[in-house]
C-alpha cells in the first residue's frame, strides 16, 4: 500500500479509503480502544475516524503519511468522546453490566486478545497521558518523535511520560503501588 497521495495514481476516493481502512483499520481500533476501554465504543469511534477521513481525503496535503494522519485523527476522536458528557455520565453503567458478547468480526477478535494480557490490562488502568505514549511507542511501535508528533507534544514531554509510565507499571506489577489516576 502506498502511503502518499500522490502515488495512489487514478484511485477514486473511496477505493482509497477501503484501502486505508484495510491496511489501518486494526491500528485505529487499538488506540480508540485504550481510550474508551470498551470494545463497541472503540468500534463506533473507528467508524467515526474513517468517516473523518473520507470527508477530507481532498483536503489531504501529503505534509504526512495516512498513518500518521489517522492517527491524528483517531486521538482528536477519542478525546472529543472521552470529554464528552456522554462518555462521563454513561460510562459507568456500561462498565457495570459489561456483558460479553460473541463478536466474529476480526477487529473485536484482535481487541479480545489484547483484553487478555495482563501486561495490556495494567497499561488500561494507566492515566490517558500515560496510556498514551506506551501504546504508541510499544504497541504501535512509533518513535518517541513520532509519538510527539501524533499527540502535539514535546518529545520530552513523552519521554518523561514514559518513564512515570514503566514506573508505575513496575510498581504495579510487583504488587506495589496503586497505578496513577
Amino acid at each position: 500500500m502506498c502511503d502518499k497521495r500522490e502515488h495512489q495514481g487514478d484511485k477514486s476516493n473511496r477505493e482509497l479509503l477501503v484501502e486505508l481502512m484495510e491496511s489501518y483499520g486494526d491500528m485505529v481500533l487499538r488506540v480508540a480502544f485504550t481510550y474508551v476501554k470498551e470494545r463497541q465504543l472503540a468500534e463506533d469511534i473507528s467508524q467515526e475516524v474513517f468517516i473523518r477521513c473520507y470527508q477530507s481525503l481532498d483536503s489531504f496535503e501529503n505534509r504526512s503519511s495516512y498513518k500518521s494522519w489517522l492517527y491524528r485523527i483517531t486521538v482528536n476522536c477519542c478525546k472529543d468522546y472521552v470529554k464528552s458528557w456522554s462518555f462521563r455520565n454513561l460510562i459507568s453503567k456500561s462498565l457495570v453490566k459489561e456483558s460479553d458478547q460473541n463478536i466474529d468480526a476480526v477487529d473485536s477478535q484482535v481487541v479480545k486478545k489484547e483484553e487478555r494480557d495482563l501486561l495490556f490490562k495494567q497499561v488500561l488502568k494507566l492515566s490517558v497521558k500515560l496510556r498514551e505514549v506506551l501504546i504508541f511507542y510499544y504497541y504501535e511501535d512509533l518513535t518517541v518523535d513520532e509519538a510527539a508528533n501524533v499527540l502535539e507534544v514535546n518529545p520530552n514531554t513523552v519521554k518523561s511520560r514514559l518513564y512515570r509510565a514503566r514506573k508505575a507499571l513496575k510498581n504495579h506489577l510487583e504488587g506495589g503501588m496503586v497505578l496513577e489516576k
